[in-house]
């Protein structure tokens, strides 16, 4: 039980780039980018093509890191200076992706067993732990930055933002392009804890990371740029850990983690909605005995 967990810590911290990535995209720019499930595969696909034939892993990773940066600039210019639709311009990209994938692995997976990756000689756990607060305090100085209040502001009011005679186009592309570079890096950094790269590892990344953005607010709160990152990266580790004893019910297979992972969503989305709607109404009954009691008290003394 408790490896099990210690492996879910694992994940969750594997995957807490993408989920920064995506909290970009979703939160910050309001931005419905699903180029990442391509771009996921793109960053495991260079970094592994790279691994495998002798380079660096950490010049891998920098590499697969500029190709997600290249993706998410062909979404954000497709969207921004072809004025395609946000939502269908991420799906033009990511269906590119797949062909582009398997160009640059020449095949449909890439093994790296018996190959030099960054977890040969250390943990994975302590690794990433590192990695992922060094990412998500620079990121934090980035957004505080002009481009990075620029970008969050693009996203609350674009029109506002214009008229004070800002590119939006411009920040829009760098916000899509930085998240998607995270999420390539993620993918660079799951191919190698994996031992391999796979053409298909991507389906489902972008439920999986709203899944982590989505529970790390409703559980810890986004009320600052620190911790709404810091929300997502524990969103992450809170969504494997939930997957994890999940998996563990005995009518549930493994085959049913991207069930499990849907439910999980709607519960996030959902609960949220239904608790301020309760609360609506609590607050409403409130407000109507109050007023009922006035109205008998205000009636009582005139009578008298």
């Amino acid at each position: 039980m408790f490896g099990s967990l210690l492996g879910a810590v694992e994940l969750g911290l594997l995957y807490a780039l993408m989920a920064l990535g995506v909290y970009i995209t979703f939160r910050i720019l309001d931005f419905p980018d699903l180029t990442v499930d391509g771009s996921f595969v793109t960053g495991g696909a260079i970094a592994s093509i790279m691994i495998s034939h002798g380079h660096n892993p950490v010049l891998a990773c920098l590499a697969a890191f500029a190709g997600g940066l290249a993706a998410g600039a062909c979404t954000g210019i497709l969207h921004t200076k072809g004025k395609v639709n946000g939502l269908l311009s991420g799906i033009l990209i990511m269906i590119a992706l797949y062909s582009i994938n398997l160009r640059i692995m020449g095949r449909p997976n890439i093994s790296l067993i018996g190959d030099n990756t960054l977890f040969s000689s250390i943990s994975p756990l302590w690794l990433m732990a590192i990695v992922v607060v060094i990412v998500k305090l620079l990121l934090d100085l980035f957004l505080h930055t002009d481009l990075g209040l620029a970008l969050r502001a693009t996203g609350d009011n674009a029109r506002m933002i214009r008229s004070l005679g800002a590119n939006t186009d411009n920040t829009t592309i760098f916000g899509i392009s930085l998240a998607n570079g995270l999420v390539a890096l993620s993918g660079a950094l799951i191919a190698q804890q994996a031992g391999y790269a796979d053409i298909n590892m991507g389906v489902g990344m972008i439920v999986t990371g709203l899944a982590s953005v989505i529970i790390g607010e409703a559980i810890f709160g986004a009320r600052s740029v620190f911790f709404a990152t810091l929300a997502a990266v524990l969103g992450s580790i809170v969504y494997r850990i939930v997957v994890a004893l999940a998996l563990r019910v005995e009518w549930l297979k493994a085959s049913d983690l991207k069930l499990i992972t849907a439910i999980i969503v709607i519960v996030a989305l959902v609960l949220p909605s239904a608790q301020r709607v309760y609360k609506q109404k609590n607050m409403a009954k409130k407000r109507s005995a109050e007023l009922l009691s006035t109205a008998t008290l205000q009636k009582n003394g005139g009578d008298r």
